[in-house]
């Protein structure tokens, strides 16, 4: 909350906090491009144009999980429950599937490589949240 005062006045300075959470979002999206970038050159199957089109995968992935992947989760609570959470990479495998099928410079060969990929991209998502 500190690095939100506004000193003089005492009250939050709610223009300073909205830029540091948009820095924050791009510095989320440039690092989670660079994990799928990273992913795209080292896993086989995986195949990504640029840099640029894995921060673009990593945006629309994003979108997608706020989105669907929000309702899906809820809708299959009682999976993941009784899965201890492991549905959880079953829903991510689908949303990464998703994008694939909805970005053409962005391609997967399998379901074996999306669901490995799925689970490095949730890690460093779940990494890059309590960091960030």
């Amino acid at each position: 909350m500190a690095r939100f005062m506004n000193h003089e006045s005492k009250k939050p300075n709610l223009l300073q906090a909205e830029g540091i959470f948009m820095i924050d979002l791009i510095v989320h999206f440039l690092v989670l491009g660079f994990v799928i970038f990273m992913l795209a050159e080292t896993l086989p199957g995986m195949h990504v144009k640029s840099y640029g089109t894995a921060v673009l995968v990593a945006f629309v992935y994003s979108l997608i999980n706020i989105t669907l992947g929000t309702v899906l989760k809820i809708l299959g609570i009682p999976f993941i429950l009784l899965t201890l959470g492991l549905f959880l990479l079953v829903i991510n495998t689908m949303l990464l599937w998703l994008t694939d099928k909805l970005m053409d410079s962005f391609e997967i060969d399998s379901m074996g490589v999306t669901f490995m990929a799925a689970i490095v991209i949730t890690i460093a998502d779940t990494i890059l949240g309590r960091i960030l």
